[in-house]
């Protein structure tokens, strides 16, 4: 049994504006292992999102709990909450949106290595070009600014930038919706790559049944806020336990 790196453990999700509550997760458990590809699939106002905001922070959850090395990681202190942010890095489906468009590509990514690393500013701007290098693109677009990427490449370099701090964990909302096919099968393949020489684990959230069942060593099924079904992919692709779960693979077959 490989080793559990993040446990999350009945996460509740309530939203109250005043008028409307909306129970975006009821209940949720599950576990990431190290070194693991894990899929979260389901359809748009699933939770998978939710469970992604709750685990880098962006949320709090109303109610159970989140460990990440065996450490609760629910409601930290600032400093405590930097050293998670260098342990659990996020990629967007919106990757040029997650850069800041008056700042160059090399920029942002040493920004982040000085934020959360300490890295001296100099250093850190010869790194990033490096990084850059790690995911396929020229040093030279250190220089250039996020409207002057492809999609697929602001997608790169975004991972770059993810990955600039050696995360344990990297969590891929959705990071390659936006992309068309090809620019999809490369960003794949570069976080397969990426798996392999640094040993990260992925926790993989998407819609597209397909795409995660050829990547993914287990999948969980959210429905409506709620986990459904969880396995490995083959079970739950060749012996779905759920009507849930037969519907999405009917879809696309």
């Amino acid at each position: 049994m490989m080793e559990e790196i993040l446990v999350c453990e009945n996460l509740t999700m309530t939203f109250d504006d005043g008028e409307y509550i909306v129970h975006a997760l009821k209940n949720v458990s599950f576990s990431l292992r190290k070194n693991e590809v894990l899929g979260i699939i389901g359809e748009s106002g699933s939770g998978k999102s939710t469970i992604a905001k709750l685990i880098t922070g962006l949320y709090q959850p109303t109610g159970g709990n989140i460990f990440l090395d065996g450490r609760s990681i629910v409601r930290l202190k600032r400093q405590a909450q930097k050293e998670v942010y260098t342990k659990v890095q996020m990629v967007f489906q919106d990757a040029v949106g997650s850069f800041n468009p008056r700042r160059k590509i090399g920029e942002s990514i040493s920004d982040t290595l000085c934020r959360l690393c300490g890295e001296k500013k100099h250093t850190a701007g010869k790194e990033a070009a490096r990084f850059l290098e790690d995911v396929g693109l020229p040093r030279d677009y250190a220089e250039k600014y996020p409207h002057e990427l492809s999609g697929g490449e602001c997608q790169r370099a975004a991972i770059a930038r993810a990955m600039s701090v050696h995360p344990e964990i990297l969590i891929c909302d959705e990071a390659t919706s936006a992309l068309d096919v090809s620019a999809q099968a490369k960003i794949v393949e570069l976080l397969m790559h990426l798996r392999r020489i640094h040993n990260v684990s992925i926790l993989f959230i998407t819609h597209d049944l397909p795409l995660v069942s050829n990547i993914s060593d287990r999948i969980l099924i959210m429905n409506e806020g709620e986990l459904v079904e969880e396995g490995s992919t083959e079970e739950v692709i060749t012996r779905p336990k759920t009507v849930y779960t037969r519907r999405l693979l009917d879809a696309v077959c």
